[in-house]
Formats: structure tokens, sequence, C-alpha cells
């Protein structure tokens, strides 16, 4: 049996988890004080994932970059595979937050979105 100890993300509290592994299964989550802590510590020991923030180019807009992330978490060994998906891309202006930047980025099934409207430069 392992113990790994973890400072919780799920709220703002921050509560400092103990998880007991059996090899690679979670036995007891404690240190949590709400429910969401027992879900972070049981994923982040199983199946760690997080949001990815980058920025691409734009043309023909109002400002030349475009902040973007994924619409929701991705498995956290495909994070470097993302951003380097990502150099290069270029989108056309206009830009609505929301909008697809790009499809199931790097085979993770999760889109890219903008996450600031951009207008077209007149």
């Amino acid at each position: 049996m392992s113990i790994r100890d973890l400072v919780c993300i799920g709220c703002p509290m921050g509560c400092q988890l103990q998880v007991k592994l059996e090899g690679d299964k979670v036995l007891e989550v404690t240190g949590n004080t709400c429910k969401k802590g027992a879900e972070y510590g049981e994923k982040e020991c199983t199946n760690p994932t997080r949001i990815v923030t980058s920025s691409v180019y734009v043309e023909y807009g109002t400002i030349d970059v475009v902040p973007v992330k994924t619409e929701s978490d991705v498995p956290k060994g495909k994070i470097f595979d993302c951003v380097k998906e990502l150099k290069g891309i270029v989108v056309k202006a206009p830009i609505n937050i929301g909008d697809v930047v790009v499809k199931n980025i790097a085979g993770t099934g999760v889109n890219i979105i903008a996450t600031k409207k951009i207008d077209k430069a007149v």
C-alpha cells in the first residue's frame, strides 16, 4: 500500500488530501471537506486530466492573437501533443467566444475553442 499527498483544486478550500492506493486502485481518500475532494483525489491518482490553454494567431483581426482552451479536460499525458498541434494554427477574423478552432485536438476527442471575441479589422 502507498499513500499520496495532494492539495485539492476542486474548490477554493485547498484541502490537504491523503490518497491510499493499492497498486493503481484507490482504497480511500481522506482530508477532503466536500465530495469534490474525494472525486479529485481519486481521479488525480488514476487518470489525471487538465484543461489546456494557449493562443493562436489571427488574420485580419483587430488584434493578432486569440486565447484558446480545450472544451473539457484532456489526459495529462496529451498536453504537449495538444500544444504542439496548436503551433502554426492561424484563424481568420471575426471570431466569437466558443468558436471551434481545432476539432479533436491530438486525437483526444476534445475541441479547442476561442475564449475571446475578435472583430475583423476595417
